[in-house]
């Protein structure tokens, strides 16, 4: 359908906005006058930042620059325009006695958000505005949905991230926002490379889900007619590189997890996950400790921070408390002392959490306590030590008390920032851990581990002692930019669809 035709349309005329439709009509306009209104390569040299930045070396110099006009200004011969790229703005002049007025006259009629390049000479005005006055102008895109004008204001955030490419475009606090992102990831790559780390990829879609407590999404493979899994974790096939004889490897991917959405969690999310072999749960402690303060020192240019109005030091070493203790000291409520899983129940009823069910073990009980009374209130950062063995079945028991385990979690303004292990490499003990997860399963918890015999044939191999340390990118990304949800620093979070 032609610009014509498409305008001629009663349905359509009713659907467009007034602004709408008189861009469509400056774009046949454009067409008819024989413009390329959707041009092809541009030669950009150069962008704002290196113009203002280096002003005294680009002073009378011809650049060739291209952006999104953002602004525009002025009238008869001679006006003013704000062009927006990727490093900031920067002034352009344009006039008649330059342009022609073919070009003058294409000037004049640009509307706001209309994508161009400009060619020509950089100056100071009398206002000391460094400008780019225009010898050749060029339409690269026209725009035919207006710039909103209120976006900033928007209370409908929603909208704000079903259209992040309007978000980028109007607001530059939400570009720097995943600039730093993808400096953060940059930094912990740099940071574990140094550390003689290997990168890899294990699978996104794999036949058995495991690695964590979690629902994946099924999909269906047509040519081999099997059921598969988006992946819940990478933990067992990087293990499996340990097996090989891999000592150091890490992968920073996409991990899927048909869960609830919240500002804390999307069920699409990126994590880091690495494993060193010959260490424990005390090493991971300290490459915690050795990732999250010193990306923040090279992004941030400290480790001091501030988070929802809160300061958080990043300077190790940090807290460390054992969750029986960090229990009873929260909740006056001591494990140590409830010898079965009837007494932790009764206890903890006692307190009036009804999140803690009949049927739940001691294990699960202490952990469902520790969520409620205890991790709300873990501001600075804290690894809270030795988890009871029902909630962590990939993780070696601890020698002198087989109800535990050598694992630890993360916490920083009250939320679990990363997971780790001293790894179980006890194929026996692993295959009994994996039989009970099955039977919770059949029980109907859909979030227990399934059994993964490969897995287990890879252990009966030998595989050497090991830590493993597991951080969600999305919430230290978070923490590191100040972002109140995890929605602000996804670029395109899942959302539901409009009706």
């Amino acid at each position: 359908m032609s610009i014509e035709e498409e305008l001629s349309s009663a349905e359509n005329l009713n659907e467009l906005s007034e602004l709408m439709r008189v861009r469509r009509e400056k774009l046949q306009e454009l067409i008819d006058k024989g413009y390329h209104p959707y041009g092809d390569k541009y030669d950009r040299l150069h962008c704002s930042a290196e113009i203002i930045n280096n002003f005294e070396q680009y002073e009378g110099q011809e650049v060739s620059v291209a952006g999104r006009l953002m602004a525009k200004r002025g009238h008869g011969k001679a006006g003013f325009a704000n062009l927006q790229d990727t490093a900031g703005s920067i002034q352009v002049y344009g006039r008649l006695n330059n342009l022609g007025s073919e070009d003058y006259e294409l000037f004049q009629k640009l509307d706001i958000g209309d994508i161009i390049g400009v060619k020509g000479k950089v100056f100071r005005t009398q206002k000391g505005e460094i400008t780019v006055e225009i010898q050749v102008l060029t339409l690269l895109s026209k725009s035919l949905r207006p710039l909103p004008e209120k976006w900033h204001g928007l209370r409908d955030v929603e909208l704000r991230y079903r259209q992040r490419y309007v978000d980028l475009i109007v607001n530059p606090e939400v570009k720097n926002q995943f600039v730093a992102r993808s400096q953060i990831v940059r930094c912990i790559r740099n940071l574990l490379d140094e550390k003689g780390f290997l990168e890899v990829e294990t699978p996104m879609m794999q036949s058995i889900a495991g690695g964590a407590a979690a629902r994946p999404f099924i999909t269906h493979h047509n040519a081999l007619d099997m059921e598969l899994y988006l992946r819940i974790a990478p933990e067992l096939y990087l293990k499996r590189l340990l097996v090989g004889g891999f000592d150091k490897v890490y992968e920073i991917n996409r991990n899927f997890r048909n869960e609830g959405i919240s500002t804390k969690h999307n069920p699409e999310f990126t994590m880091l996950e690495l494993y060193q072999a010959y260490a424990d749960y005390y090493d991971m402690m300290e490459m915690a400790e050795y990732l999250v303060y010193n990306t923040s020192l090279r992004v941030n240019g400290t480790p001091v921070i501030s988070y929802q109005e809160q300061e958080i030091n990043l300077v190790p070493p940090w807290n460390r408390m054992p969750m029986l203790e960090a229990v009873k000291k929260y909740s006056g409520l001591d494990f140590s002392m409830l010898k079965s899983d009837q007494e932790a129940v009764k206890a903890a009823q006692g307190l009036g959490l009804g999140v803690v069910q009949p049927s739940d073990t001691w294990g699960e009980v202490l952990n469902k306590v520790f969520e409620e009374m205890v991790e709300p209130k873990l501001i600075q950062p804290t690894f809270i030590i030795d988890y009871p063995v029902e909630i962590s079945p990939l993780a070696k028991k601890k020698d002198d008390d087989a109800s535990l385990t050598y694992r630890f979690e993360l916490f920083i303004y009250g939320r679990e920032m990363a997971n780790a292990f001293s790894e179980l490499n006890d194929p026996i003990d692993q295959k009994a851990r994996f039989q009970k997860q099955v039977e919770q399963r059949r029980s109907g918890d859909d979030e227990a581990h399934m059994m993964d015999e490969d897995y287990i044939q890879a252990l009966e191999y030998g595989m050497p002692p090991a830590g493993g340390l597991g951080i969600g990118i999305d919430r230290l990304v978070m923490l590191l930019t100040n972002a109140a949800s995890i929605r602000d620093i996804i670029l395109f979070p899942l959302l539901k669809p409009r009706e």
